[in-house]
This record gives C-alpha cells, structure tokens and sequence, in this order.
C-alpha cells in the first residue's frame, strides 16, 4: 500500500535510491525521473524565510571548513544523546557548563590514547567517501541525538532559531553552520538528511536540500533564489526501521542522524579520505572532543591498503611526533581585557634523517601545513580563523623558522566580550577588527619577549655555524675607499643599515676576568616532580621581588619535572597561583584594596612550560587606579605532583613605574672601517676552508641550495644579517666557461667579480625594496600567499638576473674601484 496518495513510489524504496544515488547526476536523473513527487508544491522554503540565499551563501568561504561544521554538529548531537541518557536537561544547571566537563562526565573510562579503544569510540562518528575519485560524494553520520520526522523543521531545516543557544557544552549556537556545506554540493546544491531519534521510537525520517532552479519566469522578477527542501503530501517522508543497512563501516543505522553531500567540490588535489581529507580534519579540529573515523572505498581507489583512519586532532599528532617536531612548549597568559589564552609553539627539525633540507619542508608542509595554517585560533578544539606563515616572517621576523613553526592559541576560556569580537559566526575566519589587531599585536609582544623560548631558538640555530668574516671586512674597505663620504649611495645605505659609528672610539679595557664554567649536570627530567623549590630566597615577611608598576617581574623556580608536564596528552600536570593577602601602602589615600580575590584581579600573568627544570612566571600589575606602589601582595605558587602538591607563599611588593631609558646620541660620523653592512659567507657543495657546504647553509637558513642557487639573503627580522653566496652555482660555472685558457690570476678575478656582482646587487636591492616599503606576494598552488624580501631576491638572482649582471652588470668600475 502506498503510503503517499499522490506518490508512485513507497517512502523506503525512494530513500534508497536518493541515498544510494553515487553523484549528483544520478541523484538529478532520479529526481527528473518521478515528477509527480518532486513538483514544485513539494518543495518549501528552508528555514521558513525567503531570504535565506544570504544566510546560507554567506557561511564558510571554504569545503573543508563547511564540512568541519557538519562534524562539529555531529559531535554536539553526541554529547546532547549523552546528556538525555544520563537524565540531564542540556539547559538545565545540573548539565555540564564546558565541552570538557561534559567529556569528563559522560566518558569516565575513556582510554582514546589506546588504539583500540580509540577506534571503537570513532566509529560513532564517520565520514564515508562515496561517488567516483573525480566525482566524490561525502556521507556524514554520527549515533547521536536523531531527530524525529515532525522535528525536522525545528532541528534540520532550521536557520537562525539559536537551538543550541542556552546549552554550554555544544559548540554551535544560531543553528545555521551546518548549513555552509550546501553551496558546495555540485551545481544543484543537492543535500539529503535522514535521522531517527535516540530513543529508537518514531520513525525514520528523510528529506532532501537544493537550490530552487528559477523559472524564466522567476528570472525575470527574481534578484535571487533560495534554497529548499522536499515534503510529500505536507510531511517529512519517512517508515519504520529496526536497523537498515547503510554500508556504514562495521555497523547497521540504528538511531542517529545521516547526511549525504552530492558531488562534493573539495580543493584541489583531494585524492583520498583516509589520508588527505583526515589530515585537513585533523587541521581544522586541533583537539576535537570526541574521535571521529574516515572511510575510504576500496571501489574508489582499489590500491589503497589503508581505508579506514580514526582521527583525534593535530594536537595528539604533534605530540606523540618525534621524528619531525623538534620540541613544543606553551606559555598561559591571563591579560586584562583578554582573560585566558594558552599558547603552544610547536617547532619542526630543520632536517629529518636522510631527507635533504628541500625535502624535509616539503615533508613537514604536506603533513602539517596542507591549508597553509601556521597560526591557528581554536575554541573547544575547532579552529575558527589562522594565519599564514606571514605572521611569522612579518610580525616575528623570524624568517629562519617560518616554514618549520606551528602556533596554536587556545581561545576557549578568554573573556567572552573579547573573545566573540574575534571571529565570524561562520567559525572559519578572524573578522577584521580592532580586537583581532590587538591580539595580533599581543601575541607579538609576548612571543618575541626578550625571554622567549622562540626568541632563544632562533639564536641557537643562528649560532650553529660561524665562518671567518675577515674576507667580507676587506671587501667592504676596499670598497667604501671608492665612494665618496657624502655620496647619495652611501646616505641611502646609511638610511637601512645605520652606519654611524664612534670614530676613532678607544676601546674599553676588559677588567672582568673570564671565570670556568662549571660543566653542567645532565638533567634527567622525571615524570612528576620530586621537588619544586624558589630560586628566591623567602622568610615569609620580606618581599621577595619588587615589580614596577608599569613592568614585568620573572620568578623562577627549580624542579625535575619533564617540559612537557604541562602540555602533554596523559596526566598533564597544572601550576596554580593564588591571591592570599593584599596589604596597601597608605590606606588613607583614598583608594581600594582588590579585596581577597583572584590573583588575575592584580596581575597579568605568563605561565611558562618547564624548561630543562626552570618553570618561569611572569607578573605584570594591571592597569587599576586600585593598585599603587608600595602594594604588597601574598601569593600561593603550587605545582601539583603524583602525591602531594608542591608549594610556595610569598610576598611580593608594586614598586615605582621604570623609566624610560635614554637613547645615547652618536656622532654624526662615519667610520669607513666599521661599517654596519652585512657580511657576506661564501658556500660550495661540499665543505671548504672559511666556507660552508651546502648542507650547512641548509641548516642555517632552512632554504635548499643547488647549482641553480645564486645567493641566500639571510634576513632576521628587520636587518640584512649576510648575504650567502653559492660558489659552485651554474652561473658562475657558465661565466668561467666562456673563458678559454684562462690563468689562476684570471679564475680569482672572475670568482671577486661574481662575488662583488652578487653583493652589491643584493645589498642595494634589498636597501631599495625596504626604503620603498613593497610588500609582496607570490602565487603558490594557485593560491597567493605573502612572501618576504628573501624570499624575492633569491628567486630574482635564481632566474636570469644574476646571468645578466654578471655579463653586462657594469661591474668593471666597481672592480677597478678594488683592485684586482
């Protein structure tokens, strides 16, 4: 009996063929197929609003971030089906207030570190490839809440209804991410949803999502379409089910919901789910609450070993990775105006066992960086906006590590006022405001602190290789003698490079005697601290440590735990602070004690990842007319152990704010011996007196040298460190080529003309393109993406011009200038 009147086919069997449908051609063939259900009368408006064409078109501004909001809601409707099992009302104040409580609430005996368990849990929630590898559908399916048919339209078929607004522990709140996806499907924008709910009782229920094709009519009239969805006879079409097999990995569709997007246009060169796709979920979902499964099909690529891939998040990835991650640290910050953010810095080995410096970043770029994410902004585990690798190169200037970093913010628990003016509604970008630039500014700051552990990782890698710079300092006299002192020339390099110095200035005598270092014990970090000791010395009355009341104090202590204690996935260690006392200085000037608070009411503070045994914390008074200098304050630092806890109270006092330091005025004179310009380091292939080898140069700039390699620019931060210039590159070996029988005289005149050409083009370009203040971009992948001036110029030298300026580049005067 057909349960439609006007219907010429059973609700089960037409289920079928829609979800079984491979493409969105298969599915347009079967919708033109039966016109009598797919009339326009059954079609409706989504989300009862006529308009909703802005809503939905304007959500993610790309597939993979559309379809993270599809997995951020199954996740949601797994914890919501928990929560109603435990007999908890989600709005209730009895249900979890974090997605992290509710973890540790409905998952006690969890164990997802262990494969086994992992797997098991993942498959709850699944990601299934179908169609063909140029055609590929996506299946999304959790065992969660459900919905039944008559709820479709308050759930489902919703938009901007906020059904998740007063419950805490779910990451969605306007109802209306999950329908980002749709304008990625194919042309026709097909989607198909089926659910049943939890409880196993009503019925299974489906319904199917497009865009409304305009009639000529309509395209006369209308500005725009709208997107609807399909009821027959006026309701949800659904029928009873038991199970229904859904070629769901290791299981039958029982209750839960199931999303099919048709002809899914993802990026380009998607070629698998187990292995691409898992790898940019793992990117968008830094620390998912719940593991979640990928599954490819052996129809789709038959020689595929590996079909299906449980994933946890790129956290747990980066953690537990030792070949590629050199080390990871975080600092937590609590900032007035901001309130909490954690920040996790993870570094990558500039060379990973055999691979060549070239390899490695290619390595590390398409197992980490596949969307170009280097600095990622996350709430509850999902990223809601990032930076490029410009962040790094512009605002840290640290060049030498921008393609081998990866930075995580966690913004979960910042002020919420704060926090909402940070991103979009759609969660997959940073709006342009002036919270966001503050942030940027913020994270700066802090990152490049002249205590930062990024600060002092640039500088051992810097240190790693030194070469004899006495060549570079006879270059540069012979040349600066050929110049005239007040020369345009010299003014314009005067203006980068700050050549002013002392003339003649006496140098002071060393009167501090050089004392042995004592050798260093090796630190033999354990997995919970024996000890935690001050490294001040404290009688519990006197101040400790004065701190400006517009500067930062460090206080340090001492312990044996691992680094990672505070970061690390399993039994991570904390280090709480708190306010015990707070005494002022002259009660009766008219202001007010903070009163027995938080800690975070009087200080911005840093908490800083252990290091080697050196756990550091960083105090900064908040700007509070509260606060005065001769404050004293009582803290409580504890660091917690596998037993007791480790603890130390102390005084510390607000002293007078720091004065601006002075800047010494230089005379207004050159030193034509001690000019403040770049060295320049020669390299060959393989190692050489007062040269480095390739390799080396690998290592110390993270760039790839070969023969096509003219010149690396070695740039930290603002300043034109060296210029490294590559001996045994093809242009030279071509210049020296055109002449014949050449002399030993002949080869070092060639080889000072190839150095001078490659110095000096390089210095003046870089000094022109700095004054000129360019800022440049470059096509990557079909993608623009901002480089940096060193990147440019070696990619300038790379090309033609270095051929041309050796040949034609009138260095001949210049050589006279210095001799032969």
């Amino acid at each position: 009996m057909n349960l439609f009147s006007n219907s010429p086919i059973e609700p089960k069997p037409l289920f079928d063929k829609l979800y079984f449908a491979k493409t969105e051609k298969e599915l347009h063939e079967i919708v033109s197929s039966y016109p009598e259900i797919f009339k326009q009368e059954n079609w409706h408006v989504l989300g009862n609003n006529p308009s909703n064409f802005g809503v939905i078109e304007n959500q993610q501004s790309n597939p993979i971030a559309a379809l993270i909001e599809k997995v951020t809601n199954s996740i949601d409707a797994t914890l919501m089906k928990k929560c109603y099992e435990n007999s908890i009302d989600p709005k209730s104040l009895e249900a979890p207030r974090t997605m992290a409580e509710a973890i540790e609430l409905f998952y006690p005996n969890r164990n997802w570190d262990l494969r086994t368990y992992r797997r098991k849990q993942a498959e709850e929630i699944q990601i299934i490839a179908d169609g063909t590898p140029k055609d590929t559908s996506v299946i999304i399916y959790d065992n969660g809440e459900g919905q039944n048919p008559d709820n479709f339209e308050n759930s489902f078929l919703s938009l901007l209804q906020g059904n998740k607004s007063e419950i805490h522990f779910v990451q969605g709140k306007y109802n209306m991410g999950g329908s980002g996806g749709i304008v990625f499907c194919g042309k026709k924008n097909y989607q198909l949803i089926a659910s049943k709910k939890y409880d196993g009782k009503g019925k299974f229920g489906f319904t199917l999502i497009r865009e409304h094709p305009l009639s000529k009519e309509e395209e006369k009239i209308k500005k725009n379409t709208w997107y609807e969805f399909l009821k027959i006879d006026g309701e949800i079409p659904s029928f009873e089910i038991d199970r229904i097999d859904l070629k769901l990995h290791n299981r039958n569709f029982k209750t839960g919901s199931i999303i099919k997007l048709y002809s899914y246009q993802f990026p380009t060169g998607y070629s698998g789910f187990a292995q691409d796709l898992n790898q940019s979920i793992n990117e968008y979902l830094f620390e998912p609450a719940l593991p979640i499964l990928t599954v490819e099909k052996k129809e789709r690529y038959p020689n595929n070993n590996v079909l299906e891939l449980d994933l946890f998040g790129l956290k747990r990835r980066l953690e537990k990775e030792e070949e590629y991650v050199s080390e990871y640290f975080s600092n937590e910050y609590n900032e007035e105006g901001i309130g909490e953010t954690k920040v996790t810095c993870y570094v990558f080995e500039p060379r990973v066992k055999d691979k060549d410096i070239n390899k490695t970043r290619e390595l590390i770029r398409k197992r980490y960086f596949k969307n170009n994410m280097h600095i990622l902004f996350s709430v509850n585990g999902q990223v809601h906006g990032h930076y490029t690798s410009e962040f790094i190169s512009r605002s840290l200037k640290m060049n030498m590590i921008k393609d081998h970093l990866l930075i995580h913010i966690d913004c979960t628990k910042m002020d919420y006022n704060f926090r909402k003016k940070l991103f979009m509604a759609s969660r997959d970008r940073l709006k342009n405001g002036d919270e966001t630039k503050y942030l940027r500014e913020f994270l700066r700051k802090k990152l490049t602190h002249k205590e930062s552990r990024l600060q002092e990782i640039v500088k051992e890698r810097k240190n790693a290789f030194s070469v004899d710079s006495s060549d570079t300092n006879d270059l540069l006299r012979s040349f600066t003698k050929s110049l005239p002192m007040n020369s345009d020339l010299l003014k314009l390099l005067d203006q980068t490079f700050k050549l002013e110095q002392y003339k003649n200035k006496p140098q002071k005598a060393n009167k501090k005697t050089q004392k042995q270092q004592k050798e260093k014990e090796p630190f033999n970090p354990q997995r919970f601290p024996s000890f935690f000791n001050f490294n001040q010395k404290n009688d519990g009355e006197k101040e400790v440590a004065s701190i400006p009341l517009n500067g930062e104090k460090t206080l340090k202590f001492n312990t044996d735990v691992e680094n990672h204690y505070f970061d690390r996935i399993e039994e991570a260690g904390e280090l709480r602070i708190a306010l015990l006392n707070y005494k002022k200085s002259n009660p009766a000037s008219g202001g007010n004690a903070p009163g027995i608070g938080e800690i975070e009411d009087v200080f911005n503070i840093d908490r800083r990842s252990p290091k080697e045994g050196t756990i550091k914390i960083g105090l900064n008074p908040k700007k509070s007319d509260a606060i005065e200098v001769g404050d004293m304050v009582q803290m409580k630092v504890t660091l917690e152990g596998a037993g007791d806890d480790f603890d130390h109270v102390f005084w510390v006092k607000i002293s007078e704010k720091e004065q601006p330091k002075e800047e010494t005025k230089k005379e207004d004179k050159l030193d034509q011996e001690q000019l403040g310009l770049p060295e320049f380091i020669l390299t060959y292939k393989e190692k050489k007196d007062k040269a480095l080898s390739w390799e080396e140069v690998g290592i110390k700039t993270n760039q790839y040298v070969g023969f096509e390699t003219v010149m690396i620019p070695e740039i930290e931060g603002d300043n034109l460190e060296s210029i490294i210039i590559n001996m045994d590159s093809q242009v030279l070996k071509n210049f020296k080529s055109k002449q014949k029988n050449v002399s030993d005289n002949q080869l070092l005149v060639a080889n000072r003309k190839y150095i001078s050409s490659v110095y000096f083009h390089t210095l003046f370009l870089y000094t022109i393109t700095k004054k000129q203040k360019y800022t440049l971009n470059k096509e990557v992948e079909g993608q623009e993406e901002s480089s940096d001036i060193g990147t440019y110029l070696k990619d300038l030298f790379t090309g033609y011009y270095s051929e041309f300026i050796l040949n034609f580049g009138g260095m001949d005067e210049l050589m006279q200038g210095i001799g032969d």
